[in-house]
């Protein structure tokens, strides 16, 4: 594997680590020990049973969290402390053995991209929780699954393909949640105003 290559799946890992840790693990430990991908030697402890129980009990957890409006964004709130450190290790365990320089980068760039996203989907995630209708945080939670199980795959198998697309997805929510906080801020003067 090449060094452009180990750095592209180090990079959508940590994208895809910082929308969720514990299904990003979960996914790529269970797609690794079920042979539908190969994880490089430095990841393949993400495959021991242990790690995937863990990693599967806090997925639930998070999961669960996630569907109860305010919850979710205390959760979320919470791994902004995680999610960025989160990235910066997986990234440089993707890339470990490549030169100390592709690490450093690795580390570097994917602990940059961890916190952007994470940021972005927690302003994102703080306005669907603001929405009054529990329907919002079932889609938006059901979309972040989907999305992470579909990375676990794509990152080892097209990783070029899957980190555009990450971060196409990374641009969009932005936008999104800028669009969305503009629409409460009006609505919350034109209440104020009344």
């Amino acid at each position: 594997m090449t060094a452009l290559t180990a750095l592209a799946q180090a990079l959508g890992l940590a994208w895809s680590s910082s929308i969720s840790l514990y299904l990003t693990v979960l996914f790529a430990g269970l797609g690794d020990r079920l042979g539908w991908i190969a994880l490089p030697e430095s990841l393949a402890v993400l495959s021991n049973p242990w790690v995937l129980g863990v990693a599967g009990l806090l997925a639930a957890l998070e999961i669960l969290a996630q569907l109860v409006p305010g919850v979710a964004t205390a959760w979320e709130t919470v791994h902004t402390a995680i999610r960025p450190l989160a990235s910066i290790a997986l990234a440089v365990l993707a890339t470990w053995g490549q030169s100390p320089a592709v690490v450093v980068v690795a580390g570097l760039l994917g602990g940059s991209l961890g916190a952007a996203t994470h940021l972005t989907k927690l302003k994102l995630r703080t306005a669907v929780d603001a929405s009054p209708e529990p329907v919002s945080n079932a889609a938006a939670t059901g979309a972040e699954v989907g999305t992470v199980a579909f990375f676990a795959w794509a990152i080892w198998n097209h990783p070029w393909v899957a980190l555009a697309i990450a971060l196409a997805l990374l641009l969009a929510a932005f936008l999104v949640a800028r669009a969305i906080w503009r629409l409460l801020r009006g609505a919350a003067a034109r209440l104020g105003g009344a």
